[in-house]
């Protein structure tokens, strides 16, 4: 199992060393990451969370938010209606709606359970609409980007056993025969 989790660090570092080549984590930007650990070491999801694998990618992905000032949320899973792990500051900054839950791992997930422990004043709250979402096992963070939402393409396809699924947003295109978009 050891090899696994360092397959997993390995495929988080290549992931986000080619996010960077497309200022994908800036400053201010909303991430939403959803992840089933599960699926990161070839179970199906939500039938074997991992707390190995969420502390991998916690630790992987709060040290580059941190680092880079993204206000970053965790999604839980279908058992708490896929509410989001986040900061109180960063609940109160995009003035989100807090619910109240306790995630774990029969009802969050192992990440949503570890980002609420480790957290300084966490929250959990009901959606967001995110400006950058990773989804690593298809746990469906759809429904928490910002329209419309567009696919990043990177040369990692999985993390760990995970199809790991990527995007960014852009402001909708509004108008008619006579709008003009530059």
């Amino acid at each position: 199992m050891k090899d696994a989790f360092v397959r997993l660090k390995n495929d988080l570092q290549t992931l986000t060393d080619d996010l960077y080549e497309t200022d994908f984590f800036t400053p201010g930007k909303v991430l939403v990451i959803g992840c089933s650990t599960s699926e990161t070491i070839g179970k199906h999801i939500g039938k074997s969370s991992s707390d190995e694998a969420a502390e991998v990618i916690f630790e992987h992905f709060f040290e580059i938010a941190t680092k880079e000032n993204v206000h970053l949320l965790f999604q839980g899973c279908e058992h708490i209606n896929r509410s989001l792990t986040t900061t109180r500051k960063t609940m109160e900054t995009l003035k989100l709606e807090e619910v109240t839950v306790v995630p774990h791992k029969e009802a969050g997930g192992s990440l949503s359970e570890l980002a609420y422990k480790e957290i300084d004043d966490p929250v959990v709250v009901e959606s967001v609409q995110a400006d950058r979402g990773i989804d690593i096992g298809q746990t469906l963070i759809g429904m928490h980007m910002k329209h419309v939402a567009i696919p990043v393409r990177t040369s990692v396809k999985t993390v760990g056993e995970a199809v790991v699924t990527i995007a960014t947003t852009r402001p909708k295109l509004v108008g008619g025969p006579r709008a003009h978009y530059k």
